[in-house]
């Protein structure tokens, strides 16, 4: 009998230390870009349910969420709005033959383009109301209060559009400020009232202090003093409360500076780091790589700045993705047609959710602040 117990107990213990496969939250839904397709994949409680079918050239599509609103831009100049719930499209324009990047603002969409050397200004309907002319490809838009800010890649150029109308229902963007800035503006961040650009052919990045009007460069160095050659997309930065996190365009190292952008360190990797993605409670960064290590993502702690945990997948990592609701991270695993699932709790591969055609991108609508 005391034999029997024993191996009852034995049993219960060694159940209960495996890993339990979590079901995710109901207060998310994942919409993931099917990058060969052209379709979106819609993930919901962990499982592939259905696809958004011809929504243009996915190829580098992005999608944005505003409220109750979803908005997907694709690679061959298609703006589309739908309804995250019901994934009913519901409008979509075409601005030009490719369209570089877009934001949303209370009563409009703005959009970039990088084909017709153009701004486009549309209702939150995407119904156009003006088209600005540049004469450039048109990078890095971001919003600031009654301000559009973007940088013209062609003219070296930073150029603030100011609301004519702020406050009524058709907005009237006029040109109210431009500087001149580095060589070849490709991309660009904001951070409270700062913009922050950077340039593929100037060895420093771009400061605008949107309400002092005042534009500042900045030299980025690294280890002894040795300057950045080339600032990678500011989409692939990590900004904490205290320290930047920027992956190293040809060393394996992330590196470390503090939030006046002093360096602090180099955190060596597996591989060349591609992209950095925080943790929403900013106490770890996600890096993903290129060229051998692609199939790689290494996990950093942000306060000893150590790598704690590396992952390795069967094919090419092309994005990662955090849970607000839950402790888990998603990777978009292109070759082998996957998202695999993390916990973030006990760092273990939690689950695969499989029927995702060549996945890129992913993004998560926020379906509890948005009931």
């Amino acid at each position: 009998m005391k034999k029997l117990l024993s191996l009852l107990l034995l049993s219960v213990l060694v159940f209960a230390q495996k890993p339990k496969i979590e079901k995710p939250t109901d207060k998310e839904k994942i919409f993931v870009v099917e990058r060969e397709s052209d379709s979106v994949a819609v993930i919901e409680e962990g499982l592939t349910r259905r696809h958004m079918e011809n929504m243009h050239n996915m190829n580098h599509g992005i999608i944005k969420f505003e409220g109750k609103d979803g908005y997907l831009i694709s690679r061959d100049g298609f703006v589309v709005k739908f309804n995250p719930v019901t994934e009913k499209v519901e409008a979509e324009y075409k601005t030009s033959k490719s369209a570089i990047g877009f934001v949303i603002g209370e009563n409009y969409v703005a959009v970039a383009n990088y084909d017709d050397k153009s701004v486009d200004i549309l209702t939150r309907d995407l119904k156009p109301i003006d088209k600005i002319v540049t004469g450039s490809k048109n990078v890095g838009i971001k919003i600031y209060k009654d301000m559009i800010i973007f940088a013209q890649m062609d003219n070296d150029k930073v150029t603030v559009l100011k609301d004519e109308n702020a406050g009524k229902d058709i907005p009237k963007f006029k040109i109210y400020k431009e500087f001149k800035v580095g060589k070849m503006p490709f991309d660009a961040m904001i951070k409270g009232n700062t913009y922050i650009v950077g340039f593929f052919l100037s060895k420093s990045f771009g400061v605008v202090d949107l309400d002092r009007m005042q534009y500042s460069e900045i030299k980025v160095t690294a280890k002894d003093n040795k300057p950045v050659l080339k600032v990678p997309h500011f989409g692939f930065w990590s900004l904490s409360d205290d320290k930047t996190f920027i992956p190293s365009v040809g060393d394996n190292s992330v590196m470390v500076y503090d939030k006046d952008f002093k360096f602090i360190t180099n955190i060596k990797t597996q591989g060349l780091p591609v992209f950095t993605a925080l943790s929403p409670d900013k106490k770890y960064l996600a890096v993903t790589f290129s060229g051998k290590d692609f199939p790689t993502i290494q996990i950093i702690d942000t306060k000893s700045l150590k790598i704690i945990k590396t992952f390795n997948f069967p094919g090419k990592v092309l994005h990662i993705r955090w849970s607000k609701y839950d402790p888990l991270l998603y990777v978009s695993v292109n070759d082998t047609n996957q998202l695999s699932v993390i916990n973030t709790d006990r760092w273990y591969l939690a689950r695969e959710i499989f029927l995702v055609k060549k996945p890129s991108g992913i993004f998560i609508y926020d379906l509890e602040a948005n009931k």
